[in-house]
């Protein structure tokens, strides 16, 4: 699948918003890419499950489990560990700090691909990576369905992304779409 197509896919779905957002990493952007449109479509999540699972096999990485954060990355990293044919856990956010909850656990040297909907900062990725390295698990590599961030976004594993781009995003204080008085709408998952 083409950049072009997954970005065509977006805007089908209405799911490429334009207006002023505040995004979870704090930051401010005037376009928000809102995943759960597409995936809420069994057939369109499986496909981008198994076009991003394609993506790392053709790099030879082995994976024993996919590790997505709630709430974005759930649905996504369940069709690429499907296409994978390993097993799909979650981590969740507890008094602000990201953990494996209702019973999901990893082991020592667990070879882990950590899937997001969508990079921006990388926070969210880099807290299911701390997350599971706390319990002895490596991150082999990380994948998303966008990285907004032209590919700055780095956590010293491969990355793999089926649309790259970079999307302006603004600290609140810099943010021309405040400064000129619009609210900036918060549709994303963290408080």
């Amino acid at each position: 699948m083409q950049q072009q197509e997954v970005k065509q896919l977006f805007e089908k779905n209405k799911a490429l918003l334009s207006g002023h957002f505040k995004l979870s990493s704090g930051l401010h952007s005037d376009a928000y890419f809102q995943s759960a449109l597409i995936l809420q479509y069994p057939n369109e999540a499986e496909k981008l499950g198994a076009e991003i699972a394609a993506l790392v096999k053709s790099e030879n990485i082995k994976i024993d489990t996919v590790v997505s954060p709630a709430l974005g990355g759930l649905i996504i990293g369940q069709e690429v560990a499907r296409s994978l044919g390993v097993r799909a856990i979650f981590t969740e956010r507890v008094d602000g700090q990201v953990m494996l909850r209702r019973g999901f656990s990893v082991v020592k040297d667990e070879k882990i691909l950590v899937v997001e909907d969508v990079i921006t900062t990388g926070l969210s990725t880099r807290e299911v990576i701390n997350a599971i390295q706390e319990q002895g698990a490596k991150a082999a590599a990380v994948a998303s369905l966008v990285d907004r961030s032209a590919g700055k976004a780095d956590f010293g594993v491969p990355k793999f992304s089926l649309l790259t781009l970079e999307v302006k995003s603004y600290k609140e204080s810099d943010c021309p779409m405040c400064k000129l008085g619009a609210a900036a709408v918060k549709p994303g998952s963290r408080k």
